[in-house]
């Protein structure tokens, strides 16, 4: 009758693999582990492998024209999650109890807002610039 059969149509259909999952599996990891033994350079290489990857699958997957808006808006949700954090430890609500906390941090909890916050801040600031230096 002409129909074909299920394996002969996944024969056919040309299916490809994507590296994304692995990275954002990466990233992920290292950056909790770098987070909860105040390892920064750890925690920002996972965090920004993580926010690299997830604007990457979603890129690649159409959803976006370019992932370096995404980067930007994820760098921006971290850095305000990271103040919150700090925010959390602090006694009284002002900028100088904040600055204070942030040069001389008196618990763990406050290095790791600032580690956030910091990653945040970066990829926030290289979502903007970096497409402008590739693109001369």
């Amino acid at each position: 009758m002409g129909t074909e059969s299920d394996s002969e149509r996944m024969a056919d259909r040309y299916d490809k693999t994507s590296p994304w999952p692995l990275v954002i599996v990466l990233g992920l990891v290292l950056s909790e582990i770098g987070i909860l033994f105040n390892v920064y350079p750890v925690a920002i290489a996972g965090l920004v492998m993580f926010v690299g990857s997830v604007s990457g699958i979603i890129s690649e997957a159409g959803y976006v024209a370019s992932p370096w808006r995404l980067v930007s808006g994820l760098g921006l949700f971290l850095a305000v999650v990271g103040a919150l954090v700090i925010w959390t430890q602090l006694d009284a609500v002002s900028v100088d109890a904040a600055a204070t906390a942030v040069a001389v941090p008196a618990n763990d909890i406050v290095q790791r807002g600032v580690t956030i916050a910091a990653t945040g801040g970066v990829l926030a600031i290289g979502g903007v610039v970096l497409p402008r230096l590739r693109g001369r």
